[in-house]
């Protein structure tokens, strides 16, 4: 019988044999014997004793995960940060193995970084950041990772306030243009939940309505994809003003 032990050894081999393969002349493709030592590292580190850098246990579940993504964003809006796990020792730690609880797919603001947004440190959470959540293969197949080989239980989708992608893909469909370039895969991306959401008296209105619609649309999305299976999905909103987020429904 195939262990999830051994199914996430030979997921790693495939995928360390396919990166190899298509960084050609990038990196130099691994031998068969880095290869074997890899895998054969990869059960041991994964199995490191976090109390050695933590002084806290990791969430065994998806709603444990919540919380303490819902505690880390009330001490940023309260000014009370602790900025965990960026010592010496965290560092150490890291560099032999990670253990994330959960993973974060953000937009590219830079008022909007996940890390202190939700007062976490370095090995805490996985973080994908593309303008407006905009979905891709390299999106979903980094999702599927996260899950699959470092066993994340928890997918937040962190929308936020003014997002100028959003408001960008609202213009577009406003006036009834095309973006150029390649903004227009962004445009594209966002341009259902503008749609869905027109009507609103001012553009402010209608930006935030489909900030909130583009959220949901990304977050059903991904409980929907079967290779996601593994994790539960939750929808999420940062407030630029208060620094609180707000997680569905908003």
């Amino acid at each position: 019988m195939t262990t999830k032990s051994n199914y996430r050894s030979s997921n790693r081999r495939t995928f360390l044999g396919l990166a190899a393969a298509l960084t050609g002349g990038l990196a130099a493709p691994l031998t068969p014997g880095q290869v074997r030592d890899a895998a054969a590292a990869a059960p041991h580190q994964r199995s490191l004793p976090t109390h050695t850098f933590r002084s806290d246990t990791l969430p065994a579940t998806a709603d444990e995960a919540l919380t303490r993504l819902r505690e880390g964003n009330n001490r940023f809006a309260t000014r009370r940060v602790r900025h965990p796990h960026q010592g010496r020792d965290s560092l150490r730690a890291v560099s032999l193995a990670q253990h994330p609880f959960a993973m974060v797919l953000g937009c590219i603001d830079s008022r909007v970084p996940p890390e202190q947004v939700f007062d976490q440190g370095i090995g805490d959470l996985l973080c994908i950041r593309t303008a407006g959540q905009a979905l891709d293969g390299a999106v979903l197949g980094s999702i599927q990772y996260g899950i699959e080989e470092l066993g994340v239980r928890l997918v937040v989708v962190l929308g936020h306030e003014r997002c100028g992608a959003v408001s960008a893909a609202v213009e577009h469909v406003r006036a009834g243009t095309a973006a150029e370039g390649h903004l227009a895969r962004v445009v594209q991306a966002i341009a259902p939940a503008a749609l869905e959401t027109v009507g609103p008296s001012s553009a402010a209105d209608w930006v935030e309505q489909a900030v909130r619609a583009n959220v949901t649309r990304v977050r059903h999305a991904l409980s929907a994809d079967p290779a996601f299976g593994g994790a539960t999905v939750a929808g999420a909103r940062f407030d630029l003003d208060t620094g609180r987020v707000s997680f569905h429904p908003f």
